[in-house]
């Protein structure tokens, strides 16, 4: 990886048992009703070896294209991807029982791999962390909002 190395490691309550988010998970096609900020989105499952081009636009001036290869999902608990494009690096998604639903946990590396990120990240590193997190923090309330 190159360039700053963003770090995600966040939990979010939400409002389902696993197996049922899970379902609401496994609707890849219904992900760019959900979350408008996902410009382009072809991914056809939530399944093993499956690979997810993207591009997202955060409420910056630039939007990044990557794409998702998902190297394990084991429904409905976890699903583990690495991340080439614009962005670089890994994730894993876990979900776990909660007395009220679900507790989801996010933890990913992704360091910008264009020369245009890289640059931002060295003169506007906060300004990339912001855009980041909005998408993660967007993406959370939304999918609860309108899948759930």
């Amino acid at each position: 990886m190159v360039g700053m190395l963003v770090r995600t490691d966040r939990r979010f309550d939400l409002p389902a048992p696993p197996a049922a988010l899970w379902v609401h998970l496994a609707q890849v096609e219904r992900y760019p009703q959900w979350w408008p900020w996902l410009r382009r989105f072809n991914g056809r499952a939530l399944a093993a070896e499956e690979e997810w081009a993207c591009t997202v636009q955060p409420p910056l001036p630039y939007s990044v294209s990557f794409t998702v290869h998902l190297d394990r999902v084991e429904a409905p608990v976890r699903a583990a991807a690495h991340v080439h494009g614009d962005i670089e690096g890994w994730a894993e998604l876990s979900v776990e029982p909660a007395s009220d639903g679900s507790q989801v946990r996010l933890v990913s590396a992704l360091a910008p791999s264009n020369g245009h990120l890289r640059l931002a990240t060295r003169l506007a590193g906060p300004v990339v962390r912001f855009g980041h997190d909005w998408v993660v923090g967007t993406a959370v309330r939304q999918f609860a909002a309108r899948a759930l």
